[in-house]
This record gives C-alpha cells, sequence and structure tokens, in this order.
C-alpha cells in the first residue's frame, strides 16, 4: 500500500522533506497558508512574494557546505537549477585570507568546502517548483491547517491519522509531518490531545537586521582580503552576504542588552552610518558601488530549541514527525537551519524505509537526529551564552577581565585565531567543522593541532604580527559618538534591572 504523508508547511523543511521522500513514491500533499509565489523568476519573488509564515524571508542567508554537499549528492538536478538561477557556490580558496592564498595548493577535500550563497527567496523558488513537477507531490497554497486527528493504536499510544483543513474538513493520512517552522500551531494541537514535549530552551540573546542591496551597472565587487567583511565588535556583530544575480545583503546583529544601539539599527540612516564606519562593509555599501533595494529587515525573540519526541526511545505520538525549527531551532547568525531541515529530511527517509514499524521509526529518527545535529546544537548554544557574557560586560567601561579571563583571551585571539591564518591544514579543519562536515570542535582538541596553536601563541604578538586582520570597526564609545547615541544609557538600564 502506498503511504499518504501529510505535510504541515511548504518552506524549506516542507520543500526538503518532499524532495526527500519523493523517490519512494508516496503520495505526498504539503499545506501552506500563504500565497503561492508570483509569476516569474528571482526578482519577482524577492519583490512580491507575500510569506508570512517565514518571518526571515527577506534575511541574509548562506546555505552551508553540508547542504550544498547533500545537494549535490541527493539531488544533483537542482543544484543545476540553481545555478541558473544565479546562485553562486564560493570555494574555499575564496575565503582564504592574504596570509594563506599565496602559495594555496587545492587538496581534493576543498571541493566540499564550496557553499550556495543566493537569496532565500531564490533558493526556496527554485526548489518549490523542483517540487512541483513531482507527480506524486502536491502543494497547496492557501490552506488553513486547523487541527490534528489523532485516535489510540493497538497498543494504547496515540498515533497521528490526518489534519483538519478550513473548507475540506478531516483529510486522512497515513504519516502527518510538522514542517510548519517556530511558529508552528502543531505544538497547541499536540498539547490539545494531552501530549506533553519535553523541550529545552533558551535565548539566543541578540537581535539582527537585513538590508538588501544591488550592485551598480558595471561595478565590480569589492576586493576582499584586508579588510574583514564578517566580524564581532562585542556591541555588534555584522556581515557581508554576497547573493544571486548582482544582490547581497549586509546584516548588523546587536545583543538584547545593548538596547539604545537596536532601537537606532533599524532607521536607514543609522544602518547605513554604521556600515560606512566598519571598514570590510564600507566598500560595498558606497553608493557609488551598490544601492539598496529593501527596507532593513529587524528579527528578535530569537531562541535555540531542541524537543525531544521520542525521549528515552518511546515515541510520545507514532506515525508523526517533526522537520526544521518545529524540531530543533538555532541562532540563525550560524546559518544551519536550512541545513538542519535538509539533514532532518533525509535522516526521516531512511528511518522510513528501514522499517514499517511505528515505534522504531520514531525512535530511529529521533535517535540519528540527535547523532547527527545534537554537538552543532549545543555547540552554538555555548557559544551564544559566551556571547552574552560579553556583550554584558562591554556596557560597563570599568570592568576588568580575571587573569583567568585574559588568558583564555588571549589563547583564542593569539593562539587559535592566528594559528587558523597561519595554517592552511588548520583553516581547513576550522572550516569543516563551521561546516557540520565534521563535529564542531574536533579540529581544536586533536594533540597535532594543539601544538601548532600553543607554538603560534608562545612567538608572541610581535612575531605574528603581520598574520592578524586590520581592525574590524570601531570601538563602542566611538561608534556612539558618531551615531549620536548614549553610551551610558544601557548599563544605567542593567544596573537598575
Amino acid at each position: 500500500m502506498v503511504e499518504r504523508v501529510l505535510v504541515v508547511g511548504a518552506g524549506i523543511a516542507g520543500l526538503f522533506t518532499a524532495l526527500a521522500l519523493a523517490p519512494s513514491g508516496r503520495e505526498i500533499t504539503l499545506f501552506e497558508r500563504d500565497p503561492p509565489p508570483p509569476p516569474g523568476g528571482a526578482e519577482e519573488a524577492f519583490d512580491a512574494w507575500a510569506r508570512r509564515g517565514v518571518g526571515h524571508l527577506r534575511h541574509s542567508h548562506a546555505f552551508l557546505a553540508r547542504l550544498r554537499t547533500l545537494i549535490g549528492a541527493e539531488h544533483p538536478d537542482l543544484l543545476e537549477a540553481l545555478r541558473e538561477a544565479g546562485a553562486r557556490e564560493p570555494r574555499f580558496a575564496d575565503s582564504l585570507p592574504a596570509s594563506l592564498r599565496q602559495g594555496y595548493l587545492a587538496a581534493p577535500e576543498d571541493e566540499e568546502l564550496a557553499v550556495i550563497v543566493s537569496r532565500r527567496t531564490t533558493l526556496e523558488l527554485v526548489i518549490r517548483r523542483h517540487v512541483e513537477a513531482r507527480p506524486n507531490v502536491t502543494l497547496r497554497s492557501g490552506a488553513f491547517v486547523r487541527g490534528l486527528i489523532t485516535e489510540p493504536g493497538a497498543d494504547g499510544a496515540v498515533r497521528a491519522r490526518g489534519l483538519r483543513v478550513d473548507g475540506e474538513g478531516e483529510i486522512a493520512g497515513d504519516l502527518v509531518i510538522d514542517a510548519g517552522g517556530r511558529s508552528s500551531p502543531v505544538a497547541d494541537w499536540l498539547a490539545e490531545a494531552g501530549i506533553d514535549v519535553p523541550e529545552e530552551e533558551e535565548s539566543c540573546a541578540i537581535l539582527y537586521y537585513t538590508r538588501f542591496y544591488r550592485r551598480v551597472s558595471g561595478a565590480p565587487e569589492p576586493p576582499r582580503g584586508r579588510f574583514a567583511t564578517t566580524g564581532d565588535l562585542g556591541y555588534l556583530k555584522f556581515a557581508v552576504f554576497p547573493a544571486d544575480n548582482g544582490t547581497f545583503s549586509i546584516t548588523l546583529a546587536a545583543p538584547e542588552v545593548e538596547e539604545t544601539l537596536r532601537t537606532a539599527i533599524p532607521r536607514p540612516e543609522c544602518f547605513e552610518a554604521i556600515c560606512a564606519r566598519l571598514p570590510g562593509v564600507a566598500p560595498w555599501t558606497d553608493p557609488a558601488t551598490a544601492a539598496p533595494v529593501s527596507r532593513v529587515h529587524g528579527m528578535g525573540e530569537l531562541k535555540s530549541r531542541w524537543r525531544e519526541m521520542a525521549p528515552g526511545g518511546a515515541p510520545l505520538i507514532g506515525d508523526f514527525f517533526r522537520v526544521g525549527d518545529s524540531l530543533v531551532q538555532t541562532n540563525p547568525l550560524y546559518g544551519r537551519g536550512c541545513s538542519f531541515a535538509a539533514i532532518q529530511a533525509h535522516l526521516l527517509r531512511d528511518a522510513l524505509d528501514e522499517t514499517a514499524d511505528t515505534a522504531a521509526r520514531a525512535r530511529l529518527y529521533a535517535e540519528r537526529v540527535r547523532g547527527s545535529l545534537r554537538p552543532y546544537h549545543d555547540d552554538m548554544a555555548q557559544q551564544d551564552r559566551g556571547a552574552a557574557r560579553r556583550a554584558l560586560h562591554g556596557l560597563d567601561p570599568a570592568w576588568k577581565p580575571s587573569w583567568r579571563g585574559r588568558l583564555t583571551r588571549s589563547f583564542l585571539e593569539d593562539g587559535v585565531a592566528i594559528a587558523v591564518r597561519r595554517d592552511i591544514g588548520l583553516m581547513r579543519a576550522a572550516l569543516r567543522g563551521f561546516h557540520m562536515l565534521a563535529p564542531p570542535r574536533a579540529w581544536l582538541i586533536r594533540p597535532a593541532a594543539m601544538a601548532t596553536i600553543l607554538a603560534t601563541w608562545a612567538r608572541g604578538r610581535k612575531a605574528n604580527a603581520r598574520f592578524y586582520a586590520e581592525k574590524p570597526g570601531p570601538p563602542r564609545a566611538e561608534m556612539f559618538a558618531a551615531l549620536g547615541l548614549s553610551v551610558t544609557d544601557d548599563l544605567e538600564r542593567t544596573r537598575a534591572s
């Protein structure tokens, strides 16, 4: 019997679920409340596609090497379609600092470190059309799903049996998949069915803001090298994201405690003033080089979240699965959300194909998601906590770190960071961890890597001077003065609270 699969949501998670499951011959129906994309191509999608369910649709995206590798291996025709739509694939060599470019010799594994860069609307449009071309996939836009149909199984456990859809009543399915994102209503439906889902949640303690630009006709892309196009100033993170068809975006991210700054950033004149004072960003936003093509889009209430649908190996509900942000939510600044969703979709496919047993499917999927993604989730959460502490200390000019804090900072900035900029092997290993091609911190604890780092650290700043990057931006007080902002309001507010 052909299994009928009902998917709530047709964003990246829903689309990759359909891509992964379609070759099996299952009948797949995706339900989304948003309208379909407008006719046309990438520009029409960016200008006019209304996606209330995707709050970060017009924020910066860079699709990690792990995702590009998966697409290339599983869906090579999709990768080619993305190229034809204007998506670009920067290579490992493109990311090298000047200290490593001279004398660079390519290694076979460098091919895996290519990424995909495009606007989210372009990526989603191409994947959507790829999915819609599958004969066993139906995509229903403007469909409002109102509830989950459940029933007790022979073993007494609750099982999903379909969805309630506005104007259509009950639609039966053999499998129900929640790909509705971080605002999915399915959490409420599970609670109504008496299903309590264990979850871990914490704030990412940051807000971010994005503006898109288009290069002036004939203007070349600014060269990279001397000044960083990505940086962390403590009070502000920033990055340039090249995209498709002559477009790019700038993202500025401010810690939650920087209330004065994060309130000012959404103003276009303030956003542009900040960019003009970041040496690696200013050439990109120079009016002679590019012009804005969007407003400043903001996004807050960012949380990391891990949900367990089969705690202890026992599924909470049978024939029901979650894919994407409805299962695991991450800080968008790490660019892992789309990769997590695609990996989960293919892990789910493998579990479904391996067995028809309801409990075994849920257990296999949960175990494999945990084994594949939990290290990256935990590493991200740990980094977010550290960044939040540093931002809080940064409000107080009188704060002094402990000797241990100074030693740790020196090890990271004068040891690890400089060793990576000196040694091509360490650079490869670090990027493989970042791009989810290897465990996130495994490279750092290898004896040979640690020996190189310690030797670099021992050389001292003077001997390593040529490997330090140029100053990425001004200190907090200087930036605030240029913007006409108070440097003390947030400190006083924090002390008062």
